[in-house]
């Protein structure tokens, strides 16, 4: 069974790491990241998967793992950066155990870019994020907003937070829409669902050993919206992944 992860909650979650980071400096470690997907013949444990952590942080540009980012704003209060990430349609109709699903498309690898702005505040942080298909393989568009609040201490700290996430239509229908050509192949209902909205909780966490060792984990869950469950692709109500790992910063 193929291991790929679907980046989608990742590149988001890789701003995680960037906390403790300081400018001009590398992070280098190893993590393990699980994800269930919504599809149906896929097992949880079909994605679960070992992922090198490599991220520089700077000023002006960073780098973290399978994104990259040049800041047009960068302070202690606000941040606003242009972004590309690797986003793999991880869905590979020979992996899966369902008969049926096995006679739909692939959805192919690509490569999302847009902006993700911050403002940091004593009252929590605010997060927007907006990307498109760069690749233009679904042709589509995907906007993220949430609020975060940190609680720390001296070597450590514990973030949660809740957002909305808005898919275009373009983008639900590569990744759930089952085609005419698709449902005569397969024996699947057509399906052609339009764009959608799904709120989502995320927890984070870091813990620093030493001056150069830490810890970092972050689980995120996403209720999905009746556009995605209605999918004669799909059997879940939900998505989530848990991430967890260990860097070492030089």
């Amino acid at each position: 069974m193929s291991k790929a992860i679907k980046l989608t909650t990742l590149a988001v979650a890789l701003s995680v790491l960037s906390g403790a980071a300081f400018a001009g400096t590398w992070s280098v470690g190893g993590s393990v990241l699980a994800q269930a997907t919504p599809y149906k013949g896929i097992k949880t444990s079909d994605y679960i998967s070992p992922v090198p952590v490599v991220n520089y942080e700077s000023e002006n540009f960073y780098f973290r793992t399978l994104a990259v980012g040049y800041y047009l704003w960068n302070d202690k209060v606000d941040q606003l950066s242009l972004d590309a990430y690797y986003y793999p349609h991880f869905f590979k109709p020979k992996d899966n155990d369902d008969a049926d699903m096995r006679k739909l498309d692939r959805r192919r690898d690509t490569v999302m870019g847009g902006f993700t702005y911050r403002h940091n505040a004593d009252w929590g942080t605010l997060r927007f994020n907006g990307s498109l298909d760069m690749l233009w393989e679904s042709e589509g568009m995907r906007a993220e907003a949430a609020y975060l609040y940190a609680f720390k201490g001296d070597s450590w700290s514990l973030t949660p937070g809740v957002g909305i996430k808005w898919d275009s239509a373009k983008l639900n229908r590569y990744e759930f829409g089952v085609t005419s050509k698709e449902s005569a192949n397969s024996g699947l209902k057509r399906y052609e669902p339009n764009s959608s909205w799904t709120p989502y909780v995320e927890l984070s966490a870091n813990y620093k050993m030493t001056d150069s060792w830490s810890l970092f984990a972050l689980g995120r869950v996403d209720k999905l919206s009746s556009e995605v469950k209605d999918s004669p692709m799909v059997n879940k109500s939900y998505s989530a992944i848990m991430w967890s790992g260990v860097t070492y910063t030089f």
